[in-house]
């Protein structure tokens, strides 16, 4: 799926789901004057659409793809036919959502008590969860969107861990050089003290 491919758009039908298999998708909360942040992010672990798992046909937030990937997609129609056929499909979804409620809670946690280098942190490890690669083609104003923070703070929270050895910085790329030293930045914010 091509960089920036709309999944689903804020307050408009759901035609189909998505199951990443490779890449990521963000999970953007948009505010109606288009304040915009990022409140998950879907890799292969997961799939689109969550609200039509629960039974809506809808959500209030834009979901598009951020790392170019591959993906399965599924008329939301055909969906509910197999979640109605297969009791294990439907608590395998249901199951990821559940998962994914998780991490949308950690996000608003990470976002109002973690410094912006911590926050960066988490986000390099759950790309780098999804993703496997240690490069990551991903941008300043990018990040700045999804950690709802100014560029410069991007940029100058870059340059932290770039002096720490934890990653090198390219044109449009993260690379990731020491993931353990990531994990001890974003500490509780990424699920370690």
């Amino acid at each position: 799926m091509p960089l920036l491919k709309d999944m689903e758009r804020p307050n408009r039908r759901i035609e189909a789901v998505y199951f990443m298999e490779s890449g990521i998708a963000s999970v953007v909360a948009v505010q109606p004057d288009e304040t915009r942040i990022e409140v998950g992010l879907i890799g292969r672990e997961g799939m689109s659409g969550i609200a039509v798992v629960l039974g809506g046909d809808q959500s209030p937030n834009s979901t598009y793809i951020q790392v170019a990937g591959e993906a399965q997609r599924m008329a939301v129609n055909e969906l509910r036919k197999a979640m109605e056929a297969s009791d294990t499909l439907r608590d395998s979804l249901l199951r990821f959502v559940q998962v994914f409620m998780v991490q949308t809670a950690h996000t608003a946690i990470a976002n109002a008590r973690s410094r912006i280098d911590q926050r960066l942190a988490r986000w390099i490890l759950m790309a780098h969860d999804r993703t496997r690669d240690t490069t990551l083609p991903l941008t300043h104003e990018f990040l700045a969107l999804m950690l709802g923070v100014r560029r410069a703070g991007v940029t100058e929270a870059l340059q932290s861990l770039k002096r720490q050895k934890l990653i090198d910085t390219g044109r449009h790329k993260i690379i990731v050089l020491n993931r353990k030293g990531i994990e001890q930045l974003a500490g509780s914010a990424y699920g370690h003290s």
